[in-house]
C-alpha cells in the first residue's frame, strides 16, 4: 500500500505490510496474517536445524575421540569441520530465534541482522580451522605417524552417512534461511571430506601408506576453506549492503520510469536486510499533471508484482517548472514588426 507523510513539497510513500505499524482494523489483520506467515515460515527452518544439531554434535564427539585415539590427521580433520558445523547449526538456532523478536523503537528492523552475523561468524571459523588443518598436515606428511587404520576407516563412514542423512534434513528446509543453506554447505562438503577421510582409511589399511593421511587432510581443508567463502562472500554483500545478486538494479530502474506519472528516477538503493528481506528506496521526479499518491501506489504494486518486492520506499518529487517565455503583443493582436 502506498501512506504519504506530511513532509511538503514532497511525500514519502512507503510498502511493506511486515515491517510497517498500521493504525486500522484491515491492516492489523494483514499484520496479523503476515506474523502467522512468519511464525510457519521459521518453524520449518528451526526444526530442521534442530535435528541436524543433535545429530552431528553426537557423532562429532565420537568422531573426534576415535580420531585421536587412532592418530588420524584426517580423521581428526573430518571431526573439526563437524565441529565447524555443529557450531553453524547452533549459532543459527541462537539467530532464528533472535531474528523472531518483534523490533522495538531503537531496532527498527527487529533483529534480522542477527541471523547474518551468525552466518558471517561460521564463515570466518571454517576459515581458520582450514589454516590449523593445512599446518598440521604439513607436519604429519614431514614426519608420518602409525595410525589405527581399520577404526579410522569404519568411523569415516558412519561418518559420511550420518552427514548425508543430516543433509537431507536440512535439504528441504534451506531454501527458507540464509543460515540453513549455510549449514547445509557446511554438512555437504564434509560429507565430501568423510568420502576423503575414508580414501585415507584404505589407504592405510590395505596399502600401508601412511602419507595418504595428511594428503587428504589437505583436500579436506580445502572443502572447509571453500564452505566458509562460500558463507563470507554471501553474507559480507548482505553487510556491506550490496544489491541481492537476483535482482538488477539497472531493470529495476528501467521498469519505475515505465510506470504511469513517473518522469525520472534517481537515487535508487537497492539492499537487502537480511535473508528474504530486500528493500528498495527510490526518488521520482512527477511528470507534469500526475499526482504523487497515485504514482507511488502505481510504482509499490509494479514492483510487488514484477520483482517480489514487499518493502519499498517512493519519494515522488515536483516535476520541474515549465520554462515561460515572455510575448509582447500590440494592442490590436497584430504581430510587431522589427525595425
Amino acid at each position: 500500500m502506498a501512506i504519504g507523510h506530511s513532509r511538503a513539497p514532497e511525500v514519502v510513500a512507503t510498502h511493506g505490510d511486515h515491517h510497517d505499524d498500521h493504525h486500522h482494523d484491515d491492516h492489523h489483520h494483514d499484520d496479523h496474517h503476515h506474523d502467522d506467515h512468519h511464525h510457519d515460515h521459521r518453524a520449518a527452518p528451526r526444526r530442521a536445524l534442530a535435528q541436524a544439531f543433535a545429530l552431528t554434535a553426537t557423532f562429532m564427539l565420537a568422531e573426534m575421540a576415535v580420531g585421536w585415539w587412532s592418530g588420524s590427521l584426517a580423521l581428526l580433520a573430518d571431526a573439526v569441520h563437524m565441529l565447524a558445523d555443529t557450531g553453524a547449526l547452533g549459532l543459527a538456532l541462537l539467530a532464528q530465534h533472535w531474528a523472531g523478536k518483534p523490533r522495538t523503537s531503537k531496532t527498527t528492523f527487529g533483529f534480522h541482522r542477527a541471523e547474518v552475523l551468525a552466518a558471517f561468524s561460521n564463515g570466518i571459523l571454517l576459515a581458520i580451522t582450514s589454516l590449523g588443518i593445512v599446518k598440521e598436515a604439513v607436519e604429519r606428511w614431514l614426519s608420518p605417524q602409525p595410525i589405527h587404520g581399520s577404526a579410522m576407516l569404519i568411523t569415516a563412514t558412519l561418518g559420511l552417512f550420518v552427514n548425508l542423512l543430516a543433509a537431507f534434513i536440512l535439504m528441504r528446509a534451506q531454501k527458507d534461511s540464509l543460515n540453513v543453506r549455510a549449514a547445509f554447505a557446511h554438512v555437504i562438503t564434509d560429507a565430501v571430506g568423510s568420502v576423503g577421510a575414508i580414501i585415507a582409511g584404505v589407504c592405510v589399511v590395505f596399502f600401508g601408506i601412511y602419507r595418504a593421511d595428511p594428503v587428504l587432510s589437505v583436500l579436506i581443508a580445502g572443502l572447509v576453506a571453500y564452505s566458509g567463502w562460500r558463507v563470507l562472500r554471501e553474507t559480507t554483500g548482505i553487510l556491506l549492503e550490496g544489491a541481492p545478486p537476483h535482482l538488477d538494479v539497472q531493470r529495476i530502474g528501467r521498469s519505475i520510469l515505465e510506470c504511469s506519472g513517473v518522469g525520472e528516477v534517481h537515487d535508487l538503493h537497492v539492499w537487502r536486510i537480511s535473508d528474504r528481506f530486500d528493500a528498495v528506496t527510490v526518488h521520482v521526479t512527477l511528470a507534469h499533471g500526475a499526482h504523487g499518491t497515485d504514482v507511488c501506489r502505481s510504482v509499490c504494486a509494479h514492483l510487488k508484482r514484477e520483482f517480489g518486492l514487499d518493502h519499498v520506499t517512493v519519494q515522488p518529487e515536483a516535476p520541474p517548472p515549465n520554462q515561460l517565455v515572455l510575448v509582447r503583443a500590440s494592442r490590436d493582436g497584430q504581430p510587431l514588426m522589427k525595425p
